[in-house]
């Protein structure tokens, strides 16, 4: 019989497939998808990234592989693309949310906080490098000898995830050295019989896989190293300071959760020949924290790794706690956390950042089914920030599309502006220099942009209509507004059907603003 925790985790996730509707960073499309969509199909936009060699293919591959089934079975529609590796991705979450129970004790609380974190939920379901990242971090640590056993299980997943993203081996420093110190093994023994033997078995098939695809031989953790961490490229897509992890990035991922880890924090200290095991795993939070404050770029998403740490110390504080607590004192923390969870968890997931993921369906139909009157298909042009949008991923159509690029200064020039960075600064001068005006036919048949964006360009689109509108946020910028519009280049031989005459006894029945005629 399945277990019911298993099936409870796996419905959940399921769900977050189809519940989470909104965009959260470009690397969830432009470093999974649209990478395996080129592999598979011959076609999609590869970013800088893996131009110099920096990610490793292996994971896009899995999704790949998935595409070419879909199309070997004649079934590879959009839909399907879009879902199929999010599906995959959210029954390894469930997984990883079992073995993160098993870890616990098979605590009640473990269940909860697991269920509960808003930005887990938020996040497991995603096709993101850290997502699988997370999952891996939770299977390897529910097989660690914490019991003095000598089983070297765990290393497998922790190798995986460490040729994946090398940034992975952060947490594993001090877990690995309390392994090492915990074991009967001589350490010699462990390195050399244990921890190389798994990482060139590994690291021999990444790089088998990286350097295939790539055409030469490529070391890709090497490469990312070297340009995130030894070049500083990272701090081109923004910085912050040294505290920021510390005072925004945890809080804000824990959200309501930082309460009970805060209180988990202070007992392990004041106790931590006590909670030993606690003890080191919050040594590795730490760590991890500190290591990430040196380098300028930050992001939510790079915590992702020490989140079910987390959840892990305070479910096992909430667990000793409620021994002794009340129960109605029991029940009221439940439902603070739970409220205090769902409301970001809601809001996040279903609301704001939505538009750039609604306009890929309309302009998923209109790739498919736009012909001008010389016959030409849809040529789109996302006067957005860069990758603000999926690309072809989501379109499946090999249509013409055009985006504003931001590769970082690979040429140290002192006065290096990006094109996004160019064209915002002066739109209309940007638009005269790239885009065609003659013939009507050599413009883009399609502008997607944000509302924000129209006053500047208004003289730009007045070769355009408006075709349609999405919501995506409540909060705007300068640069990000409160709905993405596509605009479609105006047809002077446009067949229009004239209204038919109102019926005189039935006044109200004119199409009001807003509607359109069959």
């Amino acid at each position: 019989m399945l277990n019911k925790v298993l099936l409870f985790f796996v419905g959940l996730r399921l769900a977050s497939v189809f519940l989470v509707r909104t965009w959260y960073v470009p690397d969830e499309y432009w470093q999974s998808l649209e990478v395996a969509h080129r592999l598979a199909f011959g076609y999609g936009h590869l970013t800088w990234e893996w131009t110099y060699g920096i990610r490793s293919y292996v994971y896009p591959s899995i999704i790949a592989a998935v595409y070419k089934l879909l199309e070997l079975v004649k079934m590879d529609c959009v839909e399907l693309l879009v879902l199929l590796p999010r599906v995959l991705q959210a029954l390894l979450s469930a997984y990883s949310d079992y073995r993160f129970y098993v870890w616990s004790n098979k605590s009640k609380w473990s269940i909860f906080m697991a269920a509960t974190s808003w930005f887990w939920f938020y996040t497991a379901s995603r096709t993101l490098s850290n997502t699988l990242e997370a999952s891996l971090m939770v299977i390897a640590l529910s097989y660690f000898p914490w019991s003095g056993s000598e089983c070297t299980a765990f290393l497998w997943p922790v190798a995986i995830s460490v040729f994946l993203r090398p940034t992975s081996a952060l947490p594993w420093i001090p877990l690995c050295l309390y392994h090492m110190k915990k074991s009967s093994y001589p350490v010699w023994e462990l390195l050399l019989k244990r921890y190389l033997v798994i990482g060139f078995v590994v690291g021999t098939f990444a790089v088998a896989v990286d350097t295939f695809v790539h055409g030469s031989l490529l070391l890709s953790p090497y490469e990312f190293l070297r340009f995130n961490v030894l070049k500083g490229i990272g701090s081109f897509y923004g910085e912050h300071p040294w505290y920021w992890y510390g005072n925004v990035g945890l809080p804000t991922v824990l959200g309501i959760g930082t309460l009970p880890f805060l209180f988990a924090a202070v007992e392990t200290i004041r106790h931590r020949q006590v909670f030993k095991e606690r003890a080191i795993l919050l040594l590795s939070v730490l760590f991890t924290v500190v290591v990430y404050s040196f380098l300028p770029h930050k992001e939510f998403r790079f915590l992702l790794q020490v989140l079910p740490v987390c959840l892990y110390v305070s479910a096992d504080f909430l667990s000793r706690w409620s021994r002794k607590a009340s129960g109605k004192l029991v029940w009221l923390a439940a439902v603070v956390l739970l409220v205090g969870n769902a409301i970001p968890a809601y809001y996040l997931s279903f609301v704001h950042q939505r538009g750039t993921l609604d306009v890929m369906s309309s302009l998923q139909n209109v790739a498919k089914n736009y012909r001008d009157d010389n016959g030409q298909g849809a040529k789109f042009l996302f006067l957005m920030p860069c990758h603000s949008t999926p690309f072809h991923s989501h379109i499946h159509q090999n249509t013409t599309m055009r985006f504003l690029r931001c590769e970082p200064n690979f040429s140290e020039d002192h006065v290096y502006i990006d094109e996004a960075d160019t064209f915002y600064k002066d739109p209309i001068s940007w638009l005269r220099r790239n885009i065609p005006v003659h013939p009507r036919s050599a413009m883009p048949s399609h502008v997607i942009a944000f509302d924000v964006l129209e006053p500047e360009i208004k003289d730009f689109l007045a070769n355009y209509e408006k075709m349609e509108s999405f919501f995506h946020s409540d909060y705007t910028t300068d640069k990000v507004g409160g709905n993405v519009v596509i605009y479609e280049r105006y047809n002077p031989n446009k067949p229009t059907t004239p209204a038919p005459p109102a019926a005189e006894e039935e006044p109200d029945n004119q199409p009001t603003e807003g509607e359109t005629e069959a």
